[in-house]
Parts: C-alpha cells; sequence; structure tokens
C-alpha cells in the first residue's frame, strides 16, 4: 500500500464543478484508470481521498492538491498519465508525487482575481478601491454554522496589490487565510458590495496560484 499526493489544476468549465461532484469524479477516473485504489472498511466503503481544501464553485484553481492511497506500489508519472487520459475537460493532472507535510501545514493563499467594470475603472475609483482594502478593519456579515454574523476579514489578508489591466479591468494579486480562519476570496468582493457598492465590480472571477505555509513558502 503506497500514499500519494496529486497536484491537479481545475479551470474553464470544470470550475462550475462542485466539490461533491469533483469526488466522485475522482472516483471513477480511478476505477476507468484501473488504479487500485485503497477503500476504508465497513457496510458503505469509500475510496481514501483527501482534498487540501474544497474549492468554491467558480473558482479556478492551478494548485489544487489531493491524497490518495493505492493498493499497488506504482510509479508517479504512471498515475498521472492514466488520470490525465481519462479526466473531463478543465481538469489536468500537474504532478504526483510521494507527500511529506501534513495539509495541517497550510497557513496561506495566494490568489489572482480580476474585477470587471461595464462603466470602466479611472484612477479616482482605483484609489479608492486601495483605500478601501487598506483600511485598519473590514467588518462584513457572512454566513457561518449557526447562520449569519459579523466578522473582520482585513487580519485574514497578508497582503493585496490591485493594478489596472484595461480600462474596464483590475487585477487583483493577494496573500490571504487559508484555514483556521479561512477566507473566500469572494469576500473580497462581497465586502465592496456591502460596505462601498459604489466600487463594487459588476463581475469578478478569481483563480488560486499556490498554497503556502506559515514561512509564505509554496507548499507541497
Amino acid at each position: 500500500m503506497s500514499s500519494y499526493r496529486a497536484e491537479f489544476s481545475k479551470t474553464g468549465t470544470a470550475r462550475y464543478m462542485s466539490h461533491l461532484d469533483l469526488m466522485r469524479t475522482m472516483q471513477r477516473v480511478f476505477i476507468r484508470g484501473g488504479l487500485s485504489i485503497k477503500h476504508t472498511q465497513g457496510f458503505n466503503p469509500h475510496p481514501h481521498m483527501v482534498f487540501a481544501l474544497p474549492l468554491s464553485v467558480g473558482c479556478d484553481s492551478v494548485c489544487e492538491l489531493m491524497d490518495f492511497e493505492l493498493l499497488d506500489d506504482e510509479a508517479p508519472e504512471k498515475i498521472k498519465a492514466v488520470l490525465n487520459k481519462t479526466f473531463p475537460d478543465g481538469i489536468k493532472v500537474l504532478s504526483v508525487y510521494k507527500p511529506e507535510r501534513k495539509f495541517k501545514d497550510i497557513v496561506w493563499l495566494a490568489v489572482e482575481g480580476q474585477y470587471e467594470y461595464d462603466s470602466g475603472i479611472d484612477d479616482e475609483k482605483l484609489d479608492a478601491l486601495e483605500a478601501f482594502y487598506g483600511r485598519e478593519q473590514i467588518i462584513i456579515t457572512r454566513k457561518t454554522k449557526r447562520g449569519f454574523g459579523d466578522a473582520d476579514i482585513r487580519p485574514n489578508i497578508y497582503s493585496l496589490t490591485l493594478k489596472r489591466e484595461a480600462p474596464d479591468t483590475v487585477r487583483i494579486d493577494a496573500v490571504i487565510a487559508a484555514q483556521n480562519p479561512s477566507l473566500n476570496p469572494e469576500h473580497l468582493v462581497n465586502a465592496l458590495r456591502q460596505l462601498a457598492p459604489e466600487l463594487a465590480p459588476d463581475f469578478a472571477l478569481f483563480k488560486r496560484k499556490a498554497f503556502l505555509d506559515k514561512d509564505l513558502h509554496i507548499f507541497k
């Protein structure tokens, strides 16, 4: 029995696949590829698969991580090739290797976003955006396990930069908290909608770029 970690991308139309659908897809891919994945014991056995952090629907990623166990020892390159032959469009294995660290060591998340404004964005509005994210507190109302509550998301933003890429488009690069607590990139937009609606984009899209440890090194 051998443990492996797969790094994969989930982009394009696959961004609209839910986490539950992704898990089901992974199960079918291993079966179709003839890879003997280990299953749990009991009345309803399921494959040994653990994902680093569930990805929100609508968000692209080029750094997703999944741990799994196989009953047979296989070469990582073979596993990568087999999985990529059976994955649907938008999902691609980037590498397969033996894990050395646990997912609990993930602290930060590097993300890239794109804000689009139908009426365009000028220097004054861009400056206002930068000032907004530079506030000492950004308290928003968000959903919790107990309903809805107020939370200050500012401590969960390590860094954030904005750059106008077109008359109607702003690129956002940020390092945000990955877990304990986590910050969904969508909350960066929700903060604008709640606290400064005049700065909120008409369309926003985010992409995960890398998982980082406490020292901001890329986690593998």
